[in-house]
């Protein structure tokens, strides 16, 4: 019998990655265990995505800087926030980012996918996910993540982004153009971090890709079976304990020491 492929995505991969009793909660325990609450960095980023999609969408002679800043309006929220002075103080914050954005972007281009899904087989795995932005330019795809973080990026930071490199294979296969290049673009600083992958470098992404699906699906297997959950997916504790969506179901993960405020990841 031939091996069946294991669906991969950025989420899935980072998941295990950081803990694996996290994944297990998130994936593949039935009823899931509650999650956390909202945080308000997260409440902020789907704001700024949401306005930048819906930009992309209006008529080129409408993208201006104030339409961007509207939409950000439009499709604010407040769950995650200490209170309605601090939603307002980011959205306010969020509004700017954006619509500094768009005055210095060329928003004529007509991306060609805009929180795109894409979906490709590669190897022992089926690379997917969601992208924020496609473009074409020049005959080539360039994959575009949006970023709010409190922290500005470098090329590394692109260079050694699985996801964008996930993103790269399965958007080359499933759009048939050629891809290579990724970009960072964060928005509280107004840089770009970039990086032109070679077919090496994107080999090696698939590679630790593929290892770490081979991983956690045999977990997986084994868990079905009867195993121990405990064995096969013993908790990784650290500093990300603080902000785990399932740290109420957690001992480990509560004993590493307070939980954060739903408000502690915004940038200051």
């Amino acid at each position: 019998m031939p091996r069946k492929l294991v669906r991969v995505t950025p989420s899935k991969l980072s998941t295990w990655t950081d803990c694996p009793r996290r994944y297990r909660m998130a994936y593949l325990d039935r009823p899931t265990p509650p999650r956390g609450g909202a945080w308000a960095h997260s409440t902020l980023g789907a704001a700024v995505h949401n306005a930048l999609r819906a930009f992309f969408d209006l008529p080129v002679d409408r993208r201006t800087p104030a339409a961007a800043e509207k939409l950000v309006h439009s499709h604010w929220k407040t769950e995650g926030f200490s209170g309605e002075q601090q939603s307002d103080t980011y959205r306010e914050r969020a509004a700017g980012w954006v619509g500094d954005y768009v005055a210095n972007a060329d928003t004529s281009i007509d991306p060609i996918g805009l929180e795109r899904w894409v979906s490709a087989p590669a190897g022992r795995i089926i690379a997917e996910g969601r992208v924020d932005r496609i473009d074409e330019r020049g005959g080539e795809l360039v994959i575009v993540d949006y970023k709010t973080g409190r922290h500005g990026l470098h090329a590394d930071d692109a260079r050694y982004s699985q996801a964008l490199a996930l993103y790269v294979i399965a958007a080359r296969r499933t759009l048939r153009k050629p891809c290579t290049k990724v970009e960072l673009h964060h928005l509280p600083s107004g840089t770009v971090s970039s990086w032109e992958h070679t077919e090496d470098s994107l080999r090696r992404h698939h590679t630790r890709a593929q290892e770490a699906a081979e991983e956690f699906e045999l977990a997986t297997d084994t868990f079905t079976a009867g195993g121990d959950p405990e064995i096969l997916f013993p908790p990784r504790v650290g500093r990300q304990c603080s902000w785990c969506d399932f740290r109420r179901s957690c001992p480990e993960g509560q004993a590493t020491g307070p939980a954060a405020e739903p408000w502690a990841m915004l940038a200051p």
